[in-house]
């Protein structure tokens, strides 16, 4: 039984028992729609206590079920009729109230929770609002500016604030059970607050409401469920709690079948397997407390930050004390940034620093249990890290290489242990990042795989598997995005039509404006080198205009041209001039076809990936692009893409 009833001197006990999570799937609600009536019919009780069981309330709807047609009875049904209850129902909480766990709660006429309870409304990142009463039922309890911030914003609320907003009436101490049992026979000597939707709110001023729009605009760009939450929770306020409800189940079931919510699904799922991979399921990783960074520049720096955040103890390797310096006071300007930003204290700052030991060579990294190299992009200056670490460190550290394209197996000839090795590509800045490919060389132990991924648990990042080739995922598809982009230019379609065509789909930046950004001389100076090697690779539009000292930004120009401290693109005659010899007569293409074009690319090289078991799943590369490239996320990343377009009617 899903929901389970037992009886205690004239209180009934409704515990939700669905593993994992308690989620509220259509048996578990015909079962507490059925004991709702059913209690109300019995003499012998005074009241009823729903509860979760094991460390959690619900954590909402059964996510399973957005796939299929909504089926009775509804969410909002079950939980106006136990609000409507003769016999009053108490929510007792521990752990998290989540979604529609947190709308069952509302419908309660009273709540008490552990120190350990959670509460939110997380539709919002699945592109749905909450639809069973969310909008109306908070802020009619917890005040308009404060429920804005839990419905669209996004907000989770703990235990002492949820009392404080008056979310929670008591805070119980485990055990749980025992405690409302008690605070309930004491209520029921007492007048009942009315039901949550009884209850007056009070309307807020006008600047309220529109601070708010455009607080959610600015952070939520390419999401609509944000504001149509805010828009659901307004119209209750003005039109009345009916309306409301009205509103926000007519928004919820209209966005429950949209592509963004189907996206946002379609990526739910993927990071929430990527960080349990199958065949490493049950595996134990090695204990890692100390981590070895070598080499304090933009990514090493970045990984040391993101490693200190986690709670580990860092040793930062260097050449010389300037660098040494330099890489202290980058990792300094980390945190302090951060603190400014009201993310961590100025004593949480000290203490991450304290954790930080930096090092003219490699004293130090003996101790570390897993050592991270993250120098320049060079073969034989990678070869000549490891040659020094295989004699310096513990036979059982683990170490790993931070290489973008090299084939890891070569960085690794002649390292003692080889099944310690494995590739951890992080991506700038790694401390903010979230992406982690994780490339294991065909030596590389199970355990040591089981490291990787525990590690991008501990960071709070994605962990995807990559198999070895040039670029490895994100690199390659990057590659294909950015020769498809300049194949338009080619072609004759302006470089602006590109760039808006893709921010006009999502993305924060054009390809041209990507490449100017990051700089136009390192894929330049990747195909030198593949010159160099002998292979055929042809002159594009980019080498003209690195060759023409125009790398981006950082020099004033490159596809665009830029004024000194500022970052806005200007069109370019200087550039058009470049690369003239390469470009056709200029063509004109719609927004929509240059996005088909782009997308296609992409997805085809997706394919190839998959084929080649590059990577494990279309998902993992949805991941990786999203996660490391800025696909947007209310899009699901180009596979997703390619499967809703053959999925299209004809």
């Amino acid at each position: 039984m899903t929901v389970n009833v037992d009886i205690d001197g004239g209180i009934a006990i409704v515990t939700i028992a669905n593993p994992p999570v308690n989620a509220i799937n259509k048996t578990v609600r015909e079962r507490l729609l059925a004991l709702a009536q059913e209690l109300d019919g019995d003499p012998a009780i005074r009241a009823v206590v729903l509860t979760g069981a094991g460390t959690l309330f619900v954590a909402g709807a059964d996510i399973a079920e957005f796939d299929r047609p909504v089926e009775p009875p509804f969410l909002p049904d079950v939980i106006a009729r136990i609000e409507r209850a003769e016999k009053p129902w108490i929510a007792a909480i521990r752990g998290a109230a989540l979604g529609g766990g947190l709308e069952l709660a509302l419908g309660c006429r009273l709540r008490v929770a552990t120190g350990t309870a959670r509460f939110a409304l997380p539709e919002v990142n699945l592109g749905i609002i909450p639809g069973a009463g969310g909008t109306q039922r908070l802020p009619r309890v917890t005040g308009v500016a404060e429920a804005i911030r839990v419905v669209a914003e996004n907000h989770t609320v703990d235990a002492a604030e949820a009392v404080r907003l008056g979310l929670v009436d008591a805070l119980i101490e485990e055990p749980l059970l025992p405690g409302a049992i008690a605070f309930v026979r004491e209520a029921l000597e007492k007048t009942l607050p009315p039901p949550s939707l009884d209850r007056r709110p009070s309307a807020p001023a006008q600047e309220v409401w529109t601070e708010a729009e455009k607080r959610i605009a600015s952070r939520t760009k390419g999401a609509s469920a944000p504001l149509q939450a805010l828009e659901a929770l307004k119209c209750g306020i003005e039109q009345g709690a009916e309306a409301g409800l009205a509103r926000e189940r007519s928004t919820f079931l209209s966005l429950r079948g949209s592509e963004e919510t189907a996206a946002l699904r379609h990526l739910f799922f993927a990071e929430r397997a990527a960080l349990r991979p199958a065949d490493i399921r049950g595996i134990a990783p090695r204990l890692v407390a100390t981590a070895g960074v070598v080499g304090g520049g933009t990514m090493g720096s970045g990984i040391a930050a993101a490693l200190l955040n986690a709670g580990l103890s860092v040793v930062l390797v260097e050449q010389d004390t300037a660098g040494v310096s330099r890489a202290r006071d980058a990792i300094a300007g980390l945190f302090e940034a951060s603190r400014r930003r009201g993310q961590i204290t100025g004593d949480e700052a000290a203490e991450r620093l304290n954790r930080l030991e930096t090092s003219i060579g490699y004293d130090g990294v003996d101790r570390c249990d897993l050592v991270i190299e993250a120098v320049f992009e060079d073969l034989a200056v990678k070869r000549a890290v490891f040659a020094a670490l295989g004699h310096i460190c513990r036979p059982d550290a683990i170490l790993a290489t931070n290489t973008s394209y090299i084939d890891p197996r070569l960085i690794a000839e002649g390292l003692p242990g080889p099944e310690r090795f494995l590739g951890l590509h992080f991506f700038s800045p790694a401390q903010i990042m979230k992406l982690l490919e994780i490339v294991p060389t065909p030596e590389t132990a199970p355990d040591v795989l089981a490291t990787g991924f525990d590690l991008a648990r501990r960071l709070g990042k994605i962990p995807v598997r990559a198999g070895i080739c040039d670029g490895f995922i994100g690199n390659r598809i990057l590659r294909r995005f950015r020769a498809e982009a300049e194949a338009l230019a080619r072609g004759g379609v302006p470089i602006a039509a590109v760039d808006a065509a893709m921010r006009g789909f999502g993305f924060a930046m054009g390809p041209f404006e990507m490449q100017d950004m990051a700089g136009l001389d390192i894929a330049f100076l990747h195909r030198e080198a593949a010159r160099a090697r002998g292979e055929p690779v042809p002159v594009l539009p980019g080498d003209l205009l690195v060759r023409a000292g125009r790398k981006g930004q950082k020099t004033g120009g490159g596809w665009y041209d830029y004024a000194p401290g500022d970052r806005r693109p200007r069109p370019s005659a200087e550039a058009e001039r470049i690369i003239a010899p390469l470009v056709g007569p200029r063509t004109e293409m719609a927004g929509e076809a240059i996005v088909a074009r782009l997308m296609a690319a992409m997805a085809q090289e997706g394919q190839a990936i998959l084929k080649e078991g590059i990577a494990a799943s279309a998902a993992d590369i949805d991941l990786v692009e999203v996660h490391g490239y800025g696909f947007p996320r209310t899009r699901g990343g180009p596979m997703f893409q390619m499967g809703r377009a053959e999925a299209k009617p004809i």
